[in-house]
């Protein structure tokens, strides 16, 4: 596998009209606010994205809209999120023939509760049915179902699993992944899932972050990144302090309402989140409102 995810990848939002269509041409001018401020990679239907609330001939449609929209200009990932091996495998199969997407994330499956063995053998039933690169996603504070590092290492092993989402919030976790990880023949990644935790992943070798709020402050999530890896350290940390205000702020709403909202008020209307999930009340707007001004967002 040569492919190597690094820098700030945004789980981009699914942009919806006021009668739930694909807007696209509020993504297509997402993509490009993305891409003019210097972000490495877009990841649609991701948990940002909202993946659980389409079916596959909208998703398909949204992967052929971002290849055309990003025209080379970053790296393209894309979900595969199912309960079960069969469903997960379906969905790579479905994005391999659109062509052009550089790699898969591949969350754990959710409501089932598993064993690490049945983790395990997840991921490796749904990389033998795919080329495509493989990217674990844990999300343990949405799916209650963790890959534990041990589990990673094994994984690790197969050919085109080739790295790990970290979005437990546990620095202890990410650093085992990569304690355990770098000795392996071939390089394996960690990318931070956790907004506040992108300058911490770095100092530990991880690769960049796949960073929900980039969305609406890219700059700033790519300043980290840059300012690191120039040996910037103090710009680097004053980056990550201005973006974890917006991570903060998301705590407010059901996730991803607080990033669509925000959204809106920058200028960029990707309309609401899918119900059940509500818009924020207007107090917690003007606290969003505050947040997005001590930013320079607004």
């Amino acid at each position: 596998m040569s492919f190597n995810p690094k820098g700030i990848v945004v789980p981009i939002v699914t942009p919806l009209t006021s009668d739930g269509k694909f807007d696209e041409k509020a993504y297509r001018s997402l993509i490009d606010y993305l891409a003019d401020n210097g972000i490495h990679g877009v990841f649609p239907f991701g948990t940002t994205g909202e993946f659980y609330a389409f079916d596959l001939g909208f998703y398909k449609n949204v992967l052929e809209v971002t290849k055309d929209a990003v025209k080379g200009r970053m790296d393209i990932y894309a979900g595969a999120n199912d309960i079960t091996t069969a469903g997960a495998a379906k969905i790579a199969k479905a994005v391999e023939s659109v062509g052009g997407i550089d790699a898969l994330s591949v969350l754990t499956p959710m409501f089932v509760s598993q064993t690490q063995y049945e983790v395990a053998e997840y991921y490796r039933g749904v990389a033998s049915e795919t080329s495509l690169p493989i990217i674990i996603y844990n999300n343990k504070p949405k799916t209650n179902v963790t890959v534990e590092p041990a589990t990673v290492a094994k994984l690790a092993e197969v050919e085109n699993i080739i790295g790990v989402k970290d979005s437990t919030g546990d620095m202890t976790n990410s650093e085992e992944y990569l304690r355990l990880t770098r000795g392996l023949d071939k390089k394996f990644h960690v990318m931070m899932g956790r907004d506040t935790l992108i300058l911490a992943g770095l100092h530990y070798g991880a690769s960049g972050a796949i960073a929900s709020c980039a969305n609406v402050a890219p700059r700033i999530a790519v300043d980290i990144y840059e300012n690191f890896v120039k040996g910037d350290y103090k710009a680097a940390l004053d980056a990550q302090f201005r973006f974890s205000a917006l991570r903060i702020a998301t705590n407010m709403g059901t996730f991803p309402v607080v990033l669509k909202e925000a959204l809106k008020m920058i200028g960029h209307d990707c309309g609401d989140c899918v119900k059940p999930i509500q818009p924020l009340s207007d107090e917690q707007r003007a606290k969003l409102r505050g947040t997005l001004t001590e930013m320079g967002l607004l």
